[in-house]
C-alpha cells in the first residue's frame, strides 16, 4: 500500500528549490525589480530638491534643474524597460516552474501502483496536474519580486521620511503591528478557504470526467436529468467554497485599504496642525505626502502578496501532497536486470489480499515450462485475473513468492521484468491517437514495417486498409471509433509487436466473432510456440489444446491437468464444460 513520505523539507524551501535550474532568470528579475524600487524611492527626494532647493534660485539655475528633469524622464524610461523585463522573463520564469513541477508530478504518478489508481478519481487527479498548480506561476514570479520591492521600498520610504521628519514617520511605523497581525489572522482563514475551493474544482473535475465517458449509459438509461443534479449538487459545492473564499478575501482586501488610506488621513491631520504651528513647511509636507504613497503602495503589495502566497502554496501543497506518496513496488537497491528470458514460471504457495482486506488467493502454488501454455478457467472473481496481475507485479504479494527462470520478480527490475511480458486485457484501452501510433505503443522504436506485420498477424491489417486514412487514422477517445473486434486485435497487434517470451492473454478473444476468432486462436498458436503462455478463459473450447489448465475458485486451486484429464476427473471443470455445452446448445 502506497504511504506518504514525511521525511521532507519544510513547504517553502520546497517550493525555493524550483528555482535552482532557472537562478539567473530568477536573479535577473530581481535586479530589475530593485533598480525599478529605487527609482520609486529617489523620486520623491529628487523633487523636494527641485521644489525646495531649486525653485527659488530662479533662472540661475535653469540649466541645473532641466537637466536633472532630463535624468528623471531617463530613469522612467529606464524604469518602463526594466518593467517589461520583470513582467515578460518574470511571468516566463513562473511558467518553467509550473512545467517543471507538472513534469515531477506526471512522472511520479506513472511509477505508482494499480493500488494507488484503485482508490483516485480521474478527474481528482487531472486537478492536482492543472487547476492546482496554475496559480503557482503567479507565486513564483510575482512572490519573491513583490517581497523584495515592498521591503526595498518600505526601507528606503522609512530612512527617507525619517531624515525628513521623524516625528511624522513615527505615526507611519506604529501603524505596522497593527497591520501585520491583521495579514496573519486573514491569511490561515484564506488558505482553509482556499484549500476548500480547490478541493471541490477535484470533485467537479471527477464528476466531468465520470459523466463525459459514460455519456453512452446515461443515454441508454435516459438518466441525463440524473447527471445533471448530480452536477448541479458538485457544481453548488464549488459556488458555497468559492463564496467563502471571497468572502475572505473581501474581509482582507478591505481591512487592507482601509489601514493604508488611514494613514493619508492621520498624515493630512498631523502634518496639518504641525503646519498650522509653523513646525514644518509646505513643501516637507507634500514631499511626505508623496513618500505616504511610497510606504503604503508596498504594505498594498504585500497584503496582495499574502492572498498570492496563500493560494499558490495551497496549490503547492497538494502537489507534494501525490510526490510525496512512496510507490508500493519499488526495484531494490541491488535489484537485477533481466534480459529475454526463457519463460520459466513458478508459483510457490502465494498469498494475496487487496488493501489488507480477506485474502483473494490463499496458498497457490504451481509451475509453468518455458514454451507451454497454461489455462485459468474457474467461476468469475476465483482469482484468475488477479494471478496474472502478481506475474509482472502490478500488486505485491503478502506471502510466498513468484519466480521467473528462478529469480525471484522481487529481486529483478520491473521495467526488465514487464519487458518480458506482453499481456492482452480483456478491457481494451486505445488511446486517442492514429492506428499505427497505438499498435507502436508495444514498442515505441518499430518501423512502419514492423507495424504493418505485426497488424497482419493479428487479422487487422485489411481493416486498417478500409480505414479512411489508413495506419493514420485515429481511432477517438478509447477507440470509439473501432469496433469491438477491431479494438481488441489492435492490443493484439501490441503483442505480436512487442513479441515477448511470456505472454497473458485474459480473454484475449472475447470480443471477436466466431471466424476471426479462428484467425486469431491461429496467430497466437504461431506467436505462442516457444513462449510461455498463461490464457484466462471462459469460453473453455479455447483452450482444450492447453498444456495444463488451473481450476481457481474461491482462494485456491482446486484441480489442474490437460483437458482429458479433468474430464475424465469428473470434478469442478467437467461440471463447468458440462453447463457450458447446454448453454451453446441452448
Amino acid at each position: 500500500m502506497e504511504h506518504i513520505n514525511k521525511k521532507k523539507k519544510p513547504l517553502i524551501l520546497r517550493f525555493i528549490s524550483y528555482y535552482k535550474p532557472h537562478i539567473w532568470w530568477f536573479i535577473l528579475d530581481l535586479v530589475c525589480a530593485f533598480i525599478v524600487a529605487l527609482i520609486d524611492v529617489t523620486y520623491p527626494l529628487v523633487s523636494r530638491y527641485l521644489l525646495q532647493t531649486l525653485l527659488p534660485q530662479g533662472d540661475a539655475i535653469a540649466h541645473t534643474f532641466f537637466l536633472i528633469v532630463g535624468v528623471l524622464l531617463c530613469a522612467y524610461v529606464t524604469r518602463s524597460a526594466l518593467m517589461y523585463i520583470v513582467t515578460y522573463r518574470g511571468h516566463v520564469l513562473g511558467v518553467k516552474m509550473e512545467v517543471d513541477m507538472r513534469h515531477e508530478l506526471f512522472e511520479h504518478l506513472q511509477k505508482l501502483s494499480f493500488s494507488f489508481y484503485d482508490k483516485s478519481r480521474t478527474g481528482v487527479l487531472m486537478s492536482r496536474c492543472t487547476h492546482d498548480l496554475f496559480e503557482i506561476t503567479e507565486l513564483a514570479h510575482h512572490g519573491p519580486e513583490d517581497l523584495f520591492i515592498s521591503i526595498v521600498t518600505l526601507i528606503g520610504a522609512s530612512i527617507s521620511m525619517f531624515t525628513i521628519k521623524w516625528q511624522l514617520a513615527l505615526v507611519l511605523i506604529a501603524a505596522i503591528p497593527i497591520m501585520i497581525t491583521f495579514v496573519i489572522i486573514l491569511r490561515k482563514r484564506l488558505g482553509r478557504a482556499s484549500r476548500k475551493q480547490k478541493e471541490t474544482v477535484g470533485i467537479i473535475n471527477a464528476s466531468i470526467e465520470s459523466a463525459i465517458s459514460g455519456a453512452r449509459v446515461a443515454k441508454a438509461f435516459v438518466n441525463e436529468e440524473y447527471e445533471v443534479n448530480k452536477f448541479d449538487t458538485n457544481n453548488k459545492a464549488y459556488v458555497n467554497a468559492k463564496t467563502e473564499y471571497y468572502k475572505t478575501m473581501g474581509t482582507f482586501t478591505g481591512g487592507m485599504e482601509f489601514f493604508t488610506t488611514i494613514l493619508q488621513v492621520i498624515i493630512i491631520a498631523v502634518g496639518g496642525y504641525m503646519f498650522m504651528i509653523g513646525d514644518i513647511d509646505a513643501v516637507t509636507l507634500f514631499t511626505f505626502s508623496l513618500y505616504v504613497s511610497s510606504f503604503t503602495s508596498p504594505i498594498k503589495k504585500l497584503a496582495a502578496f499574502a492572498e498570492m502566497l496563500t493560494n499558490g502554496m495551497t496549490g503547492f501543497a497538494r502537489f507534494t501532497e501525490i510526490v510525496d506518496i512512496e510507490p508500493e513496488i519499488q526495484d531494490k537497491q541491488n535489484a537485477i536486470k533481466l534480459g529475454r528470458v526463457k519463460g520459466d514460471i513458478e508459483f510457490k504457495n502465494v498469498t494475496f489480499a487487496y488493501n489488507d482486506s480477506n485474502n483473494v488467493l490463499e496458498n497457490i502454488s504451481f509451475s509453468v515450462q518455458n514454451g507451454k501454455k497454461v489455462a485459468l478457467v474457474g467461476h468469475s472473481g476465483g482469482g484468475k485475473t488477479t494471478i496474472c496481475h502478481l506475474l509482472p507485479r502490478f500488486y505485491e504479494v503478502n506471502d510466498g513468492e513468484i519466480t521467473v527462470d528462478g529469480n525471484n520478480i522481487n529481486d529483478v527490475t520491473m521495467k526488465s521484468l514487464r519487458t518480458n511480458i506482453g499481456i492482452v486485457q480483456q478491457d481494451v484501452f486505445l488511446f486517442a491517437d492514429t492506428v499505427k501510433e497505438n499498435i507502436r505503443y508495444g514498442r515505441p522504436e518499430a518501423t512502419d514495417e514492423e507495424i504493418i506485420e505485426a497488424a497482419k498477424l493479428a487479422e487487422i491489417h485489411d481493416d486498417i486498409m478500409n480505414m479512411p486514412n489508413g495506419y493514420d487514422t485515429l481511432v477517438g477517445e478509447r477507440g470509439i471509433m473501432l469496433s469491438g473486434g477491431q479494438k481488441q486485435r489492435i492490443s493484439i497487434a501490441r503483442i505480436f509487436l512487442k513479441n515477448p517470451p511470456i505472454l497473458i492473454l485474459d480473454e484475449a478473444t472475447s470480443a471477436l466473432d466466431s471466424a476471426t476468432e479462428a484467425k486469431i486462436t491461429q496467430a497466437f498458436d504461431k506467436l505462442s510456440t516457444g513462449r510461455t503462455t498463461l490464457v484466462i478463459a471462459h469460453r473453455l473450447s479455447t483452450v482444450r489444446n492447453a498444456d495444463n489448465i488451473i481450476v481457481v475458485d474461491k482462494k485456491h486451486i482446486i484441480e489442474q491437468g490437460t483437458h482429458e484429464q479433468l474430464l475424465n476427473a469428473d470434478g469442478e471443470y467437467a461440471q463447468l464444460c458440462k453447463a457450458q455445452n447446454s448453454f451453446e446448445q441452448y
